[in-house]
């Protein structure tokens, strides 16, 4: 989470890389590694349609959304047919929940 506005509101890989480094000394080669296999695992799970929970954290998910007829390109407005396919959904778990819920949309802080 950024400290500072002037922060990227976004956290890659390679950052999460950079922090566990620094917080277990392990080499960035094992980090990449460990965080690649993860990564891999958790999409092979999904496309079994497993369910995915990180008690604390939360529970992904495949569910699958109903073919249309009637969606519109939002680029060109044109009308056209979608088949059936499946999403990835996020359940957040309450600890992510109560860690999160204080944070204030004005300035990205949290209150105390």
């Amino acid at each position: 989470m950024p400290d500072s506005p002037h922060q990227s509101k976004k956290f890659t890989k390679a950052e999460i890389i950079d922090a566990l480094y620094e917080k277990t000394g392990m080499s960035r080669t094992e980090i990449r590694s460990t965080v690649d296999l993860i990564i891999l695992e958790m999409k092979e799970a999904l496309t079994r349609r497993q369910v995915i929970e990180l008690r604390g954290f939360g529970t992904f998910e495949v569910k699958v959304r109903k073919a249309r007829n009637r969606a519109r390109n939002p680029k060109t407005g044109e009308r056209i047919s979608v088949s059936s396919h499946g999403v990835v959904s996020f359940r957040s778990g309450r600890e992510l929940k109560q860690a999160v819920w204080k944070i204030d949309n004005k300035d990205n802080t949290t209150e105390n």
